[in-house]
């Protein structure tokens, strides 16, 4: 038991008379919370990789993100909005993920401090998203066919919409003959060109490849017969990757099926005026059309153009053979489809190509990753892929790649039934023998993270750490029938043991669901129940549980039967599958009840059943918990055995003979489902008639829908009393109660919420959420959960998740959670550069303005050659470039944009009149015409507040103009330096900015006035010379 907990006992140990638990468990001593995920989170939906970090991104449909980096780091974010992405973007190499959600919500990740950054809402529909590699911007394409550019200001932690924009009037090409659906679907930076060109596709097929620095369309399919060869179909654009590494080849795929390759031109600077055309090279035949199965997804991989694939995903409700398929692209494909359909159990919602690095060498090997409906994750070595597809041009018959479901590595089978025992007695691991052992014995969550050391053997091959090193224990009973013991003092559990022996002769596994474990670490002895009633007992070595000095022998072992920890094994059978064990303290007598309503009584030294005792219920006679008490019975000490059933029945039996105490049963007035019992030892008080305080021993019992203390005293005599009672407004499905004595109940419920109230009052102390509990993702049927006395829960959900969840306020559970929940790589980043937003003092240089120094390795991992840098854009150019307005923004957009900035309130110094000559910077005589259009609506609102602002000082006289003109001064540097300003000094400041702002204008009139007459005299000169030159030409 920690520290903190023992300290609540002698709080609790010293309480007032009349006083219960409640006034020691306080609020603020409580923090229920999720201390790590690991595994796969349910409701996934959306993939994302950073192919420099390695750090693989899983989405969720409740705004969570789960993150997976090298060496078996994982790490879970939680977005404030409970709805699920539509896109998921990687800024490679800086820590940096950006996620879309379906409001259109732009989130911003600092990956390293697992902390959301920034949030930017955008306006419009959101339909495509694609980031610059080699600088901070990135381009949102939206349902009205435009696309806008952003900036990522990582050190100021926000996203600027800025001015530079491409219109889809602009782009389009084709605009009097377009269709309802005209959104930019697709938008993809020309690969090594990615700071000059990009390339849109919009939903009506409508393919562009557009100039940035020219603002304008360099080449399109929307003239000429291009488009209208592919489209003798209605159809619109589903998906589109890049198909070569230069960006000259793309491979779109559409709503009926189709998949065409496309050829991009790619024009020389010397040759951007010149016509090009972009047109189809050829059409995919895959059988998607046929079925009329939509593409969702294509992602092509480079293998130097032999045999380079195009991965294709399509979207479906039900399930399709060739629902994924992988198609080599080279020479021959025009002439022969070759190509490799993947058949799964469940369709696909996305997919990612991974890489890693194995063994000393850092041989790289790159995986397929696919999604499933149901969150499943698939995984395939992608060199088998290749390889096979490669021996198929050979006409030969190379073996079908295998791939494989990624479960819960914590066993060969399903986990049924767990125990979790915390603070054992332990002589803990140091710090380097800690990250040693977690390396070496760690079990990897996907194929692919398996690693080799130097004898070129597999580090993660079934090893056993010692006993005597755990300071957790975690106990899982599998569909198997095996047995595993794990170390839980950190997040990662490492293998301690495994079970496996069904009786002294029989040491193979029995393939019997386990249903109930018993343990009792004090005696060193594990008792199990299954499915067909077998009870076993194990008599655990002493030795596997000494300090290292005598445990020599047990670490590294490698052996995979029990004979290592198993000192004696026994087994006896009883009627109906196994649902509750339990034992008395000298572990001389065994209670098991079974599924049947059958509770037995056993003695463990036969073993032999000494009896058994049936329970009959109309509504379900499953037996799930029985207790061992002493109690007074008619004035007389009795031995008993309280039995609880599942329809929340509870019933006492003589411990020695088997017959009950009582013909009643203590039941709720409306049964439902039992959930947990617990006998509550002297926590209640009740006062006798001379005034002395007698403690009384109670009954807990928790249900699906409330929570009930039974005076043990009457309970035995077949009396109701209820002491204390609880309600709950939703469906509760766990319960389970921490310290010793117990001093706090556990409630988990299906909306995710937990509370821990106080015993045996039940008040409640502490409410919290934790997302990942709720039942909108999983089903309740998947979920085991198990508690140690202190507070800490372990919850396994199926084969795909563990949930560690702390209540009380401290971190001392868990060691290296800091370093196992660190999937950046800060030393990788420091190397490539960071993200910087140059500021006008310093120009800062990093990943974006600066070479990588990998170029090789990177083009290697996602196929696509990089823009050299002697060509491409400065980061510094191109600020210039989409900074400025290079189309016209009509009113209401502008308006939006503003607000959609900061909401700051207008004020007279917003307005900037200046004479043309004092504004000569860039830009100044393009903008110049659009400021002046504004300054009229911009004056009416200044107007209105300077009103405000004299009725408010209408009391206050002005009389002495140079005091004006001091106060005006003081409150201009009290407002420079963040003072308050007073209300005078406001309206006199106004006033005078005012007239200074009339008078500009007065000026600008009568510049505009001689401008107008000006030009007035050029035109009457013009027709003067047109006259004389006309004249002249008829003589």
């Amino acid at each position: 038991m920690s520290v903190f907990v023992k300290k609540l006992v002698e709080k609790a140990s010293l309480k007032k008379q009349h006083a219960g638990f409640s006034d020691n468990l306080k609020p603020e001593d409580l923090h229920p919370y999720l201390v790590f995920h690991y595994g796969i989170p349910s409701g996934s939906i959306l993939l994302a990789y950073d192919s420099i970090q390695q750090i693989l991104a899983i989405s969720t449909k409740d705004g969570q993100i789960k993150l997976f980096g090298k060496d078996g780091s994982q790490a879970l974010l939680e977005s404030s909005e409970t709805i699920p992405s539509k896109f998921l973007l990687f800024i490679e190499n800086q820590g940096i993920l950006l996620n879309v959600n379906v409001k259109n919500h732009i989130e911003v990740w600092d990956l390293d401090r697992k902390f959301l950054s920034a949030i930017h809402h955008f306006e419009k529909e959101i339909t495509s998203f694609a980031a610059i590699h080699t600088g901070p911007y990135m381009y949102i394409g939206d349902s009205g066919g435009d696309v806008s550019v952003l900036r990522l200001h990582q050190d100021q932690c926000r996203i600027e919409l800025m001015k530079y924009r491409i219109p889809f009037s602009a782009s389009h090409g084709k605009i009097n003959e377009v269709g309802i659906d005209i959104a930019a679907k697709v938008v993809l930076p020309q690969p090594t060109a990615e700071t000059k060109r990009v390339l849109i596709i919009y939903s009506d097929g409508v393919i562009t490849l557009w100039s940035i620095e020219e603002s304008k369309v360099i080449c399109t399919n929307s003239s000429g017969t291009a488009l209208q060869s592919t489209y003798q179909e209605a159809k619109k654009v589903t998906s589109a990757c890049w198909a070569c590494p230069d960006g000259t080849k793309v491979a779109v795929g559409y709503s009926n099926g189709d998949i065409f390759l496309w050829n991009i031109p790619c024009p020389s600077e010397s040759k951007t005026e010149q016509n090009f055309q972009v047109t189809p090279i050829y059409k995919l035949n895959l059988g998607y059309k046929a079925d009329k199965i939509p593409i969702a997804k294509l992602k092509w991989a480079d293998a130097d153009g032999k045999s380079s694939r195009l991965y294709v995903l399509g979207c479906s409700d039900s399930h399709s053979a060739n629902m994924l398929q992988v198609v080599l692209l080279n020479e021959q494909t025009e002439t022969r489809t070759i190509k490799l359909g993947l058949h799964l159990s469940e369709s696909l919602i996305d997919m990612e190509i991974t890489t890693s690095s194995i063994g000393q060498d850092k041989h790289r090997r790159d995986s397929l990753i696919l999604l499933g409906r149901s969150s499943n994750v698939f995984t395939y070595d992608d060199s088998s892929i290749e390889r096979y597809l490669v021996q198929c041009q050979t006409k030969s018959s190379p073996s079908l790649p295998k791939g494989e479901t990624i479960n819960l590595p914590y066993g060969d089978s399903t986990i049924t039934v767990t125990k979790f025992i915390t603070n054992t007695p332990c002589t803990p691991f140091s710090s380097d023998e800690e990250f040693n052992m977690v390396e070496k014995y760690g079990l990897p969550l996907f194929p692919f993270e398996k690693r080799l050391v130097k004898d070129g053997s597999n580090s993660n091959s079934t090893a056993f750490v010692p006993f005597s090193k755990a300071a957790n224990l975690f106990i899982t009973g599998h569909s198997s029938g095996a047995i595993n013991f794990w170390d839980a003092s950190r997040p990662l559990l490492l293998p301690l043991a495994s079970i496996t022996q069904q009786s002294e002769n029989d040491i193979s596994i029995s393939g019997v669901p386990l249903t109930a474990l018993f343990f009792s670490y004090e005696s060193n002895t594990l008792v199990s129940g299954d499915q067909s009633g077998t009870v076993r007992i194990y008599t655990l070595k002493s030795e596997a549980f000494a300090p290292q000095t005598s445990f020599l022998s047990f670490q590294g072992s490698t052996k995979k039967g029990s004979n290592h920890v198993v000192r004696k094994i026994k087994a006896v059978k009883v009627n109906g599958s196994v649902l509750s064990i339990n034992a008395t303290e000298n572990l001389k007598h065994l209670a098991v009840g079974s599924d049947k309503g059958y509770v037995s009584l056993i003695d463990p030294e036969g073993p032999n059943i000494l009896y058994q005792k049936h329970f009959a219920s109309e509504l379900c006679t499953g037996i799930i918990s029985m207790h061992f008490e002493t109690c007074s019975f008619h004035g007389f000490e009795k031995n008993v055995v309280i039995v609880a059933t599942k329809d929340s029945s509870i019933s006492a039996l003589d411990k020695d003979t088997g017959n009950s105490l009582s013909s009643a049963v203590v039941r709720p007035n409306k049964p439902s489902t039992a959930l947990f019992t617990r006998i509550l030892d002297g926590n209640d008080i009740s006062i006798n008639s001379d005034n002395s305080a007698q403690k009384q021993t109670s009954l807990l019992l928790c249900s699906e829908k409330a929570v009930y203390v039974y005076s043990l005293s009457h309970l035995v005599q077949g009396v109701k009393k209820v002491v204390h009672k609880k309600k709950f407004t939703s469906s509760c499905y766990w319960a389970s109660t921490f310290g010793s004595p117990d001093i706090g109940l556990i409630l988990l419920f299906s909306s995710g919420k937990i509370e821990i109230r106080s015993l045996p009052e039940l008040s409640l102390v502490k409410e919290s959420s934790i997302r990942l509990l709720t039942f909108s993702t999983f089903r309740p049927s998947d979920i085991i959960v198990s508690s140690s006395n202190d507070g800490e829960l372990i919850i396994v959900n199926a084969d795909k998740e563990l949930l560690f969840v702390s209540t009380l306020l401290h971190n001392e559970a868990y060691r290296l959670l800091e370093t196992v929940s660190q999937v950046v790589n800060r030393d990788l980043i420091g190397d490539q550069g960071l993200i910087c937003s140059p500021s006008t003092k310093e120009k800062k240089k990093g990943i974006f303005s600066s070479v990588m120094k990998d170029n090789k390795s990177i083009k290697s991992r996602n196929g696509l050659d990089f823009e050299n840098e002697d060509s491409r854009l400065s980061v510094e150019e191109l600020s210039a470039i989409f900074s400025a307005v290079n189309f016209p923004i009509d009113r209401e957009t502008s308006e939006k944009s503003t607000r959609n900035e900061d909401d700051v309130d207008l004020d007279i110094d917003d307005i900037d009149i200046e004479d043309p000559k004092e504004k000569q910077g860039v830009g100044y005589s393009a903008m110049a015409g659009l400021n002046r259009l504004n300054i009229s609506n911009k004056f009416q609102a200044i107007k209105g507040k300077i009103k405000n602002a004299k009725v408010k000082n209408d009391k206050v006289p002005v009389t002495d103009e140079p005091h004006e003109e001091k106060t005006g001064a003081v409150d201009q540097i009290k407002k420079k330096y963040g003072y308050a300003t007073s209300g005078s000094g406001v309206a006199n400041t106004a006033k005078t900015k005012l007239s200074e702002n009339l008078k500009k204008l007065q000026g600008i009139n009568m510049k505009t006035t001689e401008m107008q007459d000006t030009a007035r005299s050029f035109s009457s000169m013009a027709k003067e010379v047109l006259r004389f030159a006309e004249k002249e030409k008829g003589t």
